[in-house]
């Protein structure tokens, strides 16, 4: 085997029929851990002459008393979504108690992502907290080839192998929809975060599951994806008046897009609620100061933001301890623009 394809816990993995995850709890000494799943990756890491990484054995010795929060995306997008900072709030709240540090890093690009991997392999953390997850972040499958503690805020796909915490997507999408069936509105459109990221996609089918309980199959010219930006919001509500100019009601997956929703109708003569009703998520801060304020889904951002911290402490402390997957529940408001 060429120095290119040395053994990694993902081919160990493969050999021993388990999960990556069960494979750095071996590594880690875990007891949590069945013995013949134990006796089947000491095999396959025999067999492979797999040599463990030096960060999945140092965890249980060292600390580094501090923890890493990523966010893979520009600056601008960090200033301009409030989700971000009640995120951030959450996270300290979590860690008021502890005398772990805080990290703040941004992942742009390459570059970035190689400087921050070279970060982890110096053990300069002891754990990793992930927001804003895209389905092909390689990030993600490399914390878990180096046994690093590690939680995501939302999650890659329904399967998500690593610990996560995620709102009730799904459901808080089918209650903006439900809410425009009740208010007589029968040409309801959407516009999607972007569908490589679960928490697009799921909010998308919560509109689809939701018109289907209702009535006919939904029609997906009626859905628009974008960015989760103000500029993105504008540029779909533009496509979507283009293919149905008599849509009568938008569901935005999330504030900042329907507030660029919001601007464009108003600059297109569309009055609100009254020709087009609008329904954002998040219940941010931007939802209370649009014009008009914005009924939207309100999720339990600072919350998530503690809970994601809480589970990395537990994971830190006792590897493989953590519970998998928690999903916080979602609510109404009602304001003017619906």
């Amino acid at each position: 085997m060429g120095a290119s394809q040395r053994p990694t816990i993902k081919t160990v993995a493969a050999r021993a029929g388990v999960g990556r995850t069960t494979v750095s709890r071996v590594l880690n000494g875990s007891p949590l851990v069945s013995d013949a799943a134990k006796a089947a990756v000491e095999a396959a890491i025999s067999e492979l002459n797999y040599v463990p990484n030096s960060v999945a054995r140092s965890l249980v010795t060292s600390r580094a008393d501090s923890i890493a929060l990523v966010i893979p995306e520009s600056e601008s997008r960090l200033g301009s979504e409030p989700y971000f900072s009640a995120v951030i709030r959450g996270v300290s709240t979590g860690l008021a108690e502890s005398q772990i540090q805080l990290l703040l890093v941004l992942v742009r690009d390459q570059r970035e992502l190689d400087q921050f991997t070279r970060f982890l392999a110096a053990r300069r953390v002891d754990g990793v907290l992930l927001v804003s997850v895209h389905r092909d972040d390689p990030l993600p499958g490399l914390l878990e080839e180096m046994g690093l503690p590690t939680v995501l805020a939302g999650r890659r796909s329904p399967d998500e192998a690593l610990p996560h915490v995620h709102s009730d997507n799904l459901g808080g999408a089918a209650e903006a929809v439900r809410h425009l069936l009740e208010r007589g509105r029968t040409r309801i459109a959407t516009i999607s975060g972007p569908l490589d990221m679960d928490v697009g996609h799921s909010r998308l089918q919560g509109w689809r599951d939701e018109l289907r309980r209702g009535g006919p199959e939904p029609d997906e010219s009626m859905a628009e994806p974008a960015d989760f930006t103000e500029e993105g919001g504008r540029a779909a509500i533009r496509a979507l008046l283009e293919r149905h100019p008599d849509l009568d009601a938008v569901f935005a997956a999330s504030d900042v897009m329907a507030a660029g929703a919001l601007a464009e109708l108003r600059k297109r003569g569309r009055r609100v609620p009254e020709d087009v009703a609008v329904v954002g998520f998040d219940d941010s801060i931007i939802a209370r100061h649009t014009d008009p304020p914005l009924t939207t889904v309100r999720q339990p951002v600072e919350e998530l933001g503690r809970r994601i911290t809480e589970l990395l402490l537990k994971e830190i402390d006792e590897p493989g301890s953590a519970e998998h997957s928690q999903v916080l529940p979602t609510s109404l408001v009602v304001r003017d623009s619906s």
